[in-house]
């Protein structure tokens, strides 16, 4: 089990280089987080014990945290319900929508969250023990701190997770931020005497420099704890996997002279922003966290992507004045696409007859309106794209693989409906718009750019493949860990 000292230490990545690690040493491996919080999500399929009252095996698909998915990719495993039972998406600041075992329930959601957690815990004791029958080795990443002391006594994805599979952690930290070794101190001291010993080394994460400035600490921190730091992993700024949890490092950004300038708006509730990592692989491209509109000056692109809460960043994005900014990018001719939420944002309105995210008036690009269902529309998809005119045309004709996961319903409305602005037209059926111009162009389907065709017919580039990055990953960790200290942690 990888344990982190805080949120950011590392442990998201860590657990997908070892995933891929134990995977290279021949054996059977899959991923575990009890619960995550985070609006990247992806759609997998729904696989779950039959013995099981819990059994949802009249559901297909369903949504788990982002990084679950990618470590399941990195053990060579089909990502699964099981791997990321809980998956809170913040909805506002004090509100989550729970995800059970891939999909909605909206009575854990309506619960407080310190009453969720007896209520939860059955279904995680489920999942694990389901993936631990059905692997050699089970990877599992906690959350934030084990140590954070007003929550141990609801705890469902550190230490309970822990003492339930008997697992042999590893504690990570994030060197660079400073007081590393107080960290690591820090959080073992606050663990109860039981858990202590459950860790069984130290992980420095991001260093950069000299590791031989490092000593003594290292064995201080062991004459202490009796606990080995058991490696030393450098900086890497641009590991290539993507980001969780909105942590957008800037200096992976840098300025690029000549290049294609996309800027991706960042909302309050911006959700999958994870599917957007290829762009930052493709190496004369420029890809922009546009925070505010001054951001969006002389881009090539702007995105407008998805969104856990569409009208409250629809209604944040004109509060900040990007709307006047977008609407002049578009009469200059430039390119703007929209993905999912952000499609809804483009057209003329949206409805919300049960409440599920509120009715607004969108930017009026698209002539299309948004309707808001009852229930969520979770599917991994194939889909083709019909004749694309204007800027986007690379796309004609072409067949891609994404997901969808939304509420919103959208449609095509009359010009009559939309005081004669031009129709929209429809390329692919019930999923993608583009106005006449042909500069506009809004779509349901995530993951677009995850898909080589649609890099190479947009760009004209080869982008890096996630096996690389995995395969990378597993490299590292072999350099700055010995190969018994992993292979003792599994025996």
């Amino acid at each position: 089990m990888v344990l982190g000292t805080s949120s950011g230490a590392g442990k998201s990545w860590i657990t997908t280089a070892l995933c891929r690690w134990y995977a290279r040493q021949g054996y059977k491996v899959a991923p575990f987080k009890a619960q995550n919080m985070s609006n990247n999500a992806r759609v997998v399929h729904s696989r779950q014990s039959s013995t099981t009252e819990f059994s949802i095996a009249d559901q297909a698909c369903g949504e788990i945290g982002s990084a679950q998915y990618f470590q399941a990719l990195a053990a060579h495993a089909v990502p699964n319900v099981n791997m990321n039972p809980v998956l809170l998406k913040p909805e506002a600041d004090t509100r989550s929508q729970v995800i059970l075992l891939g999909k909605v329930n909206s009575e854990l959601s309506a619960m407080p969250w310190r009453e969720r957690s007896e209520k939860i815990w059955p279904f995680i004791q489920q999942s694990l023990d389901y993936l631990i029958a059905d692997n050699d080795v089970v990877v599992i990443e906690g959350a934030g701190s084990p140590a954070e002391i007003n929550l141990m006594a609801s705890d469902i994805v550190n230490l309970r997770v822990a003492r339930y599979a008997n697992a042999q952690c590893i504690l990570v930290t994030d060197i660079d931020r400073g007081g590393a070794f107080a960290h690591l101190y820090g959080t073992w001291a606050l663990l109860p005497k039981t858990d202590q010993q459950c860790i069984k080394g130290f992980l420095l994460n991001k260093f950069r420099g000299d590791p031989s400035l490092l000593a003594p600490a290292p064995e201080q921190l062991k004459s202490l704890t009796g606990i080995p730091t058991i490696g030393t992993i450098p900086m890497l700024f641009d590991h290539g996997l993507p980001e969780e949890d909105g942590i957008f490092d800037e200096r992976t950004l840098g300025k690029k002279a000549g290049a294609l300038k996309v800027a991706v708006v960042v909302y309050p509730r911006i959700s999958n922003l994870d599917e957007f990592q290829p762009l930052k692989n493709i190496t004369d491209l420029e890809l922009i966290w546009a925070r505010q509109p001054s951001s969006l000056e002389d881009v090539d692109w702007i995105i407008l992507p998805g969104s856990k809460h569409t009208s409250t960043d629809l209604a944040w994005l004109k509060q900040c004045g990007f709307e006047q900014v977008i609407e002049k990018h578009i009469r200059q001719g430039k390119m703007v696409l929209g993905i999912c939420g952000g499609l809804q944002m483009l057209g003329q309105v949206m409805h919300d007859p049960f409440n599920i995210d509120g009715a607004a008036t969108g930017l009026g690009h698209l002539a299309i309106q948004t309707t808001f269902a009852k229930d969520k529309q979770v599917n991994k998809i194939t889909v083709r794209f019909s004749q694309v005119n204007g800027p986007w045309s690379a796309l004609s004709d072409l067949e891609v693989s994404g997901y969808e996961i939304h509420h919103g319903k959208s449609s095509r409305q009359k010009a009559d409906e939309v005081n004669q602005a031009p129709i929209s037209v429809e390329i692919i059926p019930d999923l993608a718009w583009q106005n006449s111009r042909g500069n506009v162009l809004g779509i349901y389907v995530h993951g677009l750019f995850e898909d080589p065709v649609v890099i190479k017919s947009l760009f004209g580039k080869e982008a890096k493949t996630l096996e690389v990055v995995f395969n990378n990953l597993a490299d590292l960790i072999g350099q700055h860990i010995p190969k018994e200290t992993l292979l003792s942690l599994i025996k």
